[in-house]
């Protein structure tokens, strides 16, 4: 784990990942805010290229909790069955469908604690909705970025809860709102696990990774 990077350096660092991506996007594809959040739960142990081929024609014909639940579990099933752990997932989806019509008149709530509430949607499912949708600076924590926090120390911890922390802590107000996303697509393109790119990262200089590739 790399020392807390300080202030200026982490500030350098994200000025330029601003000025390579300006508006960085989540790669889930997604036609409304009910299936963004079904989305992000099937991503879970899944890739976002895997999950966007089984959705495409998936939220063509069940885009509400309603259409879903019209769908049924089984026929929800078809379409995911190529995204691991598909028959949890698929039940999660069904029981957080009933949820959002029984309880929420088929809307999707906007706090952490109310989307945290329904099956198979955790602090990081709720985070990516809070940040993609409404535009909250909420840091959804996944692999990517804990190895990316760690190696560079931009935002260090032992587990995810620190990581975020340490994101909201360390990370300037005016970079916030795309933080995660900078970090995420630096961890899937450029450092990655097993060959991170080194030679040509935009922020070589500036990182701590002692184990650069060259």
């Amino acid at each position: 784990m790399a020392k807390q990077l300080d202030y200026h350096t982490i500030r350098e660092i994200f000025t330029r990942f601003q000025e390579a991506d300006p508006e960085p996007k989540g790669e889930l594809e997604h036609v409304n805010v009910y299936t963004l959040v079904v989305a992000v739960a099937l991503s879970a142990q899944a890739t976002d290229a895997g999950v966007n081929k089984a959705t495409r024609a998936l939220f063509k014909i069940a885009d509400t909790p309603q259409k879903m639940l019209d769908l049924g579990e089984e026929g929800l099933i078809e379409h995911i069955k190529t995204i691991g752990l598909f028959r949890q997932k698929a039940k999660n989806v069904i029981k957080l469908s009933r949820i959002l019509v029984d309880e929420y008149g088929g809307e999707v709530p906007n706090s952490r604690a109310a989307l945290q509430s329904l099956p198979g949607v955790g602090r990081k499912t709720a985070n990516v909705v809070l940040n993609m949708w409404w535009r909250q600076p909420a840091q959804a924590v996944d692999t990517h970025i804990f190895r990316v926090g760690n190696r560079t120390g931009i935002c260090p911890g032992k587990d995810v809860d620190t990581v975020e922390r340490a994101i909201e802590d360390n990370i300037p107000a005016d970079f916030q709102l795309h933080a995660h996303h900078w970090l995420i697509l630096h961890g899937r393109y450029h450092c990655k696990a097993r060959k991170p790119q080194c030679p040509t990262c935009i922020i070589r200089d500036l990182c701590q990774f002692e184990d650069k590739t060259l």
